[in-house]
């Protein structure tokens, strides 16, 4: 049984891809529903996924395949007899969405990787696309990096590592930072701000603060969460 936004987005998906031959975008779907962010559009198409309803199809951007409508899962059903056992959370209909379980996943794209140390090139296009805890996230538009450096290490970032970057184009004192530096760098750091300046700190002594005037350092996100790989 789906519930009310369940359904809509479902029979908003099957009706575009008809007329159309592609999926909807999440920008799209959330007008169509009426929703305040894209995170609710994540979490119904998870759920529709785990129901049964709805395919993502690996490595191709708007990817979405309607497996079966919620009129085809009834008429499959037998006519007489008892039903089969299908353990299912029951939802009725009108009631808010159920709070996400604490291993749903929101696949998110590597966008390259990332200087903590020294400035590297601005960030690269997506490389692939990784699953990531919904508990790491909240609302908004999320990417990941991975680190390249060793400057923030005292702030338990390693080389190698993966960080979860909420976007957002502003950021208060003391939080890390993706920092585009005079346009051209992008690094990880600690922000400051010191007056009119901005301070980009290490988490390692062995790299200095450096100091830059407020319209040479961007806000391109902020670290919310960390991702590490074990060989």
């Amino acid at each position: 049984m789906l519930t009310r936004k369940q359904h809509e987005l479902l029979m908003f998906i099957h009706e575009r891809i008809k007329e159309t031959g592609v999926s909807p975008s999440f920008d799209e779907m959330k007008d169509a529903l009426d929703l305040a962010s894209k995170s609710g559009i994540h979490r119904l198409i998870t759920a529709l996924e785990e129901r049964g309803f709805l395919r993502r199809l690996a490595h191709r951007a708007r990817a979405l395949e309607v497996v079966k409508l919620p009129q085809q899962a009834t008429s499959a059903a037998p006519a007489k007899g008892r039903q089969p056992f299908n353990p299912q959370v029951i939802e009725g209909e009108g009631r808010p969405e159920a709070p996400l379980p604490a291993n749903d996943v929101r696949e998110l794209p590597l966008l390259g990787r990332i200087a903590a140390g020294t400035p590297i090139e601005a960030i690269q296009h997506e490389r692939e696309r990784v699953m990531v805890p919904e508990s790491m996230l909240g609302a908004g538009e999320h990417y990941l990096l991975e680190v390249n450096g060793d400057s923030m290490i005292n702030a338990g970032i390693l080389d190698g590592d993966y960080v979860v970057i909420r976007k957002t184009d502003t950021a208060q004192s003391g939080e890390i930072v993706v920092a585009l530096v005079m346009g051209e760098e992008a690094t990880l750091k600690r922000l400051r701000r010191k007056g009119a300046s901005v301070a980009l700190e290490a988490a390692n002594p062995a790299y200095e603060t450096r100091i830059f005037g407020p319209d040479q350092v961007a806000v391109q996100g902020k670290l919310v969460g960390l991702m590490r790989r074990y060989h």
